[in-house]
């Protein structure tokens, strides 16, 4: 594909809109992450999130396609997206943990931003590999094109979740409908759910969104805290 031609921005324009489109969920873990950072350090957690996420998803392009093919890796991954989703939701919203550093929670929230992406990207990275149709400068520009709209997209969602807390346990359950999502269409299980039980392909996003909600509201309990009010 030549560079300048009417077919290369073209697919610069596929690359940006899928990025767009999978920006979503990738907002909604850093703002969750981010939420309870002093005020004046979410803006860093927000940005080295961001690119810290994107930069690994660069990486991990150019090994997607092996990757999917492996077994059991996505149900792995599902279950690591259900303990972040749990621990995101049961984390202190009071901003607490003072014995902490300020610098060692920031770096706690960037891992856990770049662990959840890691997760997440397993599926989306094919489409952005296809659509740069083998153009590394296509692919690495689409990619870093979507920093600044994941950052636009997590300041927004931290300013909702400030006036409606209850927007944590709506986020964590995304991550579990995820997390779901991603079990049953691992390679190991998938022939098996689609011949014997086409029912899990939407009962277990749905158990996973309930397995975090719950967990993280029995974590909370634990810990002599009220549960969170359902979002609405």
């Amino acid at each position: 594909m030549e560079f300048g031609s009417p077919q290369f921005w073209l697919a610069g324009v596929e690359i940006v809109v899928i990025n767009i489109l999978l920006s979503g969920d990738n907002a909604v873990v850093i703002a969750l992450a981010c939420r309870n950072l002093p005020e004046r350090q979410r803006k860093w957690g927000v940005i080295w999130g961001a690119a810290g996420a994107v930069a690994l998803r660069i990486v991990l392009t150019f090994f997607a396609v092996a990757l999917l093919d492996l077994p059991w890796l996505k149900i792995v991954g599902g279950l690591l997206l259900v303990w972040i989703g749990i621990k995101l939701i049961a984390e202190d919203d009071s901003g607490g943990h003072g014995e902490v550093e300020a610098s060692q929670r920031l770096m706690g929230a960037v891992r856990t931003v770049i662990v959840a992406d890691l997760v997440m990207s397993l599926d989306n990275v094919i489409g952005v590999a296809a659509a740069a149709k083998g153009s590394l400068f296509l692919l690495v520009f689409g990619l870093l094109i979507s920093i600044p709209l994941v950052v636009a997209g997590s300041q927004l969602i931290l300013k909702a979740i400030e006036r409606y807390p209850a927007l944590v346990i709506a986020g964590g359950g995304l991550l579990g409908y995820v997390a779901g999502e991603m079990a049953v269409s691992d390679t190991a299980v998938e022939g098996w759910i689609s011949a014997h039980a086409h029912w899990l392909d939407w009962a277990l996003p749905i158990a996973c969104i309930a397995l975090v909600v719950g967990a993280a509201h029995l974590l909370k309990l634990r810990r002599g805290e009220p549960p969170d009010p359902a979002p609405g």
